[in-house]
């Protein structure tokens, strides 16, 4: 049965390949692939360290100091095995950073979200939780966990919101949405969803991984920018992305954090985070709140890298985020793209099909760095038409920009 499982994922074009990549902390965004050929030097174009912090010195030096000082591990739970200073001073900067009165450390944005959303609905009895379509997997794992009844609503859709708020009566409900889109690089009307959910007395839940240390004056994300933090009663982000560690957290008012602490399964029974990784997460947190240098050279290289790609006439899916889809429409082409801009050009831009995307929508999604430079833009514009043209895939326009020949 399993065997069989494999195979038709493999006929439908959709069987993952894992290729084997080591990140060069000095050089990056480039890398070494080990190849069926041997080791190669490629440039990596779809990375969620999207500000490079993963790379940076002060951050390295952090976790290396705290590995020297506590050791690899955190021994275990934060309730068996104590809960380190580390973690209790990242708690602290990330409730800063959203403006909330705390904060709580999981060990990933899936956990987070999953062990979160599930928490807090089944502790609002008779509670209904109104997710948005879009939602990525995580949340979609927490509305089914909690066990509580849900309602979908279309994709940022604030008609059909208010349609499910207006029927739903005075029972609690908990809304449930994304700042950024990981996979189309939309932007959720955070405002409008909040100014929905105050008029029917309903809890907001916020995921902004795709945003934290991006966008907002210290990075805190898409509500920080649109100044309406302060109307989302919890917001969950990422460690792993921007950030450039791993862990993942929620953040809102204490007594709402400290029931997920008591209660959720996915925080009281798992290991902690290692100081280490805490420690390193921290400085890169303090360091974003005062830096704009990585999110200003960040933008420029995203707009170069979006102008670029559409002079070309490739199929850029338009989006006012870092985020850039480049949209192919067919599983086995969308392989094939990235498999030959890997074995080829040496970039690597991993393919997204179904169920990451419905299908028709397969695509390439390509996140640009502070350290994506000009040249490397104008690399990846090249072999991307010329991937294009192999391949016969259909250009967005007629013909693709001299520019890109």
């Amino acid at each position: 049965m399993f065997t069989q499982a494999l195979e038709g994922l493999r006929r439908e074009r959709r069987y993952r390949i894992f290729n084997e990549i080591e990140r060069d902390a000095e050089r990056f965004p480039r890398a070494i692939w080990q190849s069926p050929a041997g080791p190669r030097e490629i440039v990596i174009w779809c990375s969620n360290d999207y500000l490079g912090m993963g790379r940076h010195p002060a951050v390295i030096a952090a976790m290396v100091e705290a590995a020297q000082k506590t050791g690899a591990g955190a021994g275990g739970t934060r309730n068996i095995s104590g809960t380190s200073r580390a973690i209790v001073e990242l708690e602290t900067e990330l409730a800063d950073l959203h403006g909330k009165q705390s904060a709580l450390v999981f060990t990933s944005g899936y956990v987070s979200n999953e062990t979160g959303i599930a928490t807090l609905a089944q502790l609002l009895p008779d509670c209904l939780i109104l997710s948005d379509a879009g939602n990525h997997n995580s949340m979609i794992e927490g509305v089914r966990r909690s066990g509580r009844e849900k309602a979908i609503f279309r994709h940022s859709d604030l008609a059909h919101l208010e349609e499910l708020f207006a029927s739903a009566g005075n029972r609690p409900k908990l809304v449930v949405f994304e700042s950024i889109y990981s996979m189309g690089g939309d932007v959720a009307p955070i405002g409008a969803i909040c100014e929905l959910a105050r008029r029917y007395g309903a809890m907001t839940y916020l995921d902004e991984v795709h945003a934290v240390g991006i966008y907002g004056a210290r990075g805190g994300g898409i509500a920080e920018r649109d100044r309406v933090m302060d109307r989302v009663d919890v917001i969950e982000g990422t460690l792993g992305k921007a950030f450039g560690v791993i862990g993942g957290y929620i953040a809102g008012k204490s007594v709402m954090i400290d029931a997920v602490r008591s209660f959720a399964p996915g925080f009281i029974f798992t290991t902690a985070l290692p100081p280490a990784v805490a420690a390193a997460a921290t400085v890169s947190v303090r360091h974003l709140k005062r830096s704009n240098l990585e999110r200003e050279r960040h933008r420029a290289q995203v707009e170069k890298t979006k102008r670029a790609l559409m002079q070309a006439g490739l199929p850029v899916l338009p989006t006012e985020s870092h985020i850039i889809p480049l949209i192919v429409g067919e599983a086995g082409a969308c392989k094939a793209a990235s498999d030959l801009l890997l074995s080829e050009h040496g970039i690597y831009i991993q393919s997204i099909n179904f169920p990451t995307v419905t299908r028709g929508t397969e695509r390439l999604r390509i996140t640009p760095t502070p350290f994506h430079d000009d040249e490397i833009i104008a690399t990846l514009v090249r072999a991307l038409v010329d991937v294009w043209r192999r391949l016969d895939l259909p250009f967005a326009a007629s013909t693709p920009a001299q520019a890109a020949e």
